[in-house]
């Protein structure tokens, strides 16, 4: 503004001293005017190409919309580095085969594990059945007992009398 004001005075000057022969007062003032107007009309071209570049550089955010704050900017800047991070450790634990080979191996072995600890489970649940029924029909397995010692004799009789 203060680059205005001399031009302004400047014009005043020309006019009033006589050296610009040419221009009266009225004319002089007229041409200020314009001159203002002009520079005004600039300046507004000025802004309004600055906002479109700043629109252009952030097209997320809205026009006549003043610019983020800087600590907000930092802390969109933190967030995005990261995600930026994560998504890294990401790629890289899919590109490395040693470690997913591991972990199918460690898969494996926790599903094995786990259907020895369920068939441990299900042969002591049956024992646990047949050691109940012996238990309840303790003749059977008398009876059982007393049949193999009988052919076991009978198996004995019949091998001496053959020698």
């Amino acid at each position: 503004m203060s680059d205005a004001k001399s031009k302004d005075e400047e014009v005043d000057r020309t006019a009033t001293d006589g050296s610009d022969t040419e221009d009266s007062p009225t004319k002089a003032r007229g041409r200020r005017e314009k001159e203002r107007n002009d520079r005004e009309i600039a300046q507004q071209a000025e802004e309004k190409e600055a906002e479109q570049k700043a629109h252009e550089a952030d097209p997320d955010q809205a026009e006549g919309q003043a610019p983020p704050d800087p600590d907000q900017l930092r802390g969109e800047i933190a967030e995005a580095r990261e995600e930026l991070g994560e998504t890294v450790e990401a790629l890289a634990a899919k590109t490395d085969v040693k470690a997913q080979a591991k972990q199918k191996v460690d898969e494996q072995k926790a599903q094995v594990q786990h259907k020895v600890e369920e068939s441990k489970a299900q042969a002591q649940q049956k024992f646990d059945q047949v050691k109940t029924q012996a238990q309840d029909k303790p003749a059977v397995p008398a009876a059982a007992v007393g049949g193999v010692l009988a052919l076991f004799v009978l198996i004995l009789l019949l091998r001496r009398r053959s020698s």
